[in-house]
């Protein structure tokens, strides 16, 4: 008898697992098929959106910045061939407007990576009207200042001096963060 309060994989357990890095993706296909999916992995948009099209899975998890494109691409192409499919989509590059485009788009969740097993199996089984448990670990005030500082940083093409204009940090202040190892 399944336990009442672990929500249950529909008969359905395909799972699309869409990431450019490969060990995360390896890790994660193992732990997901120790949770009873039956995985198949993709390394980037154009592996994601062919598998998409040929076997849509019930349940995916895709990266958002994948290294030939948005993984955004992929959750369209998906959600055009399944419109049921639970769709997860991990970044580790959190933003509000990237969360709402996201979901906008057809995903059922958004999760900032680090994001292990547990909270993404609880983002895909996760039923329309119930809130998804908060996470196990939060990333710390650091953490995600140093994410925002990096997720500007690559949106200005890697310019240190228009990164730190439009984050209205002094040049060098942004140059030391940029240097250093990222926070827990």
């Amino acid at each position: 008898m399944a336990d009442a309060s672990k929500p249950e994989i529909g008969p359905d357990k395909s799972l699309l697992l869409v990431d450019d890095d490969e060990v995360f993706v390896r890790r994660l296909a193992k732990a997901m098929e120790k949770r009873g999916f039956e995985v198949e992995t993709a390394q980037s948009v154009a592996g994601g959106k062919a598998i998409a099209t040929a076997r849509p899975p019930a349940y995916a998890v895709i990266d958002l910045r994948l290294d030939d494109g948005n993984g955004l691409d992929v959750v369209e192409v998906l959600r055009d061939r399944r419109p049921d499919s639970r769709i997860v989509v991990l970044t580790g590059y959190g933003a509000i407007a990237t969360a709402v485009a996201a979901v906008k788009i057809g995903a059922t969740d958004y999760l900032s990576k680090p994001a292990d097993a547990t909270d993404i199996t609880n983002a895909l089984l996760a039923t329309p009207d119930e809130m998804p448990p908060p996470p196990e670990n939060p990333m710390s005030a650091d953490r995600v200042r140093w994410e925002h500082i990096q997720r500007v940083y690559e949106l200005c093409d890697r310019n240190v001096s228009e990164t730190a204009r439009r984050l209205g940090m002094h040049r060098r202040t942004l140059q030391r963060i940029l240097a250093k190892r990222s926070p827990r």
